[in-house]
């Protein structure tokens, strides 16, 4: 794994445990949340200009496509997770799928393979 995505989860798992302490401030801080922007912002760059470079692994077996599918719904519940979440069982909730979302996001670019650790089970 990269260091940015690896770096990336560390934040967030960081900011969505400083959220469940009831830390709100200190996990919406300025320099916490700009340098999460910015990394995330790298990564998906990054993702973007695979998929430019290399347009055809969209189709060829469909782990890349999987995988920024999977990129996007990890920001919408990483977003209910740290701030939209309107009680704090949505928020749990929300932070737990997205962890489990950024887990499989992993496996998926590891495997290379839509179904992520699972094509290791058959």
């Amino acid at each position: 794994m990269s260091p940015p995505c690896l770096t990336s989860g560390g934040l967030f798992l960081l900011r969505g445990l400083l959220v469940q302490l009831k830390r709100e401030t200190w996990a919406n801080a300025a320099p916490l949340r700009y340098l999460s922007y910015s990394i995330d912002s790298v990564l998906l760059t990054a993702a973007l200009m695979l998929v430019t470079i290399l347009p055809h692994a969209m189709y060829a077996n469909g782990w890349l496509a999987v995988k920024l599918v999977l990129l996007v719904v990890y920001v919408v519940l990483g977003s209910f997770a740290l701030k939209r979440g309107r009680t704090p069982r949505a928020r749990l909730i929300s932070y737990t799928l997205a962890l489990a979302t950024f887990a499989f996001m992993l496996t998926v670019a590891r495997a290379h393979h839509p179904l992520g650790w699972l094509v290791w089970l058959g």
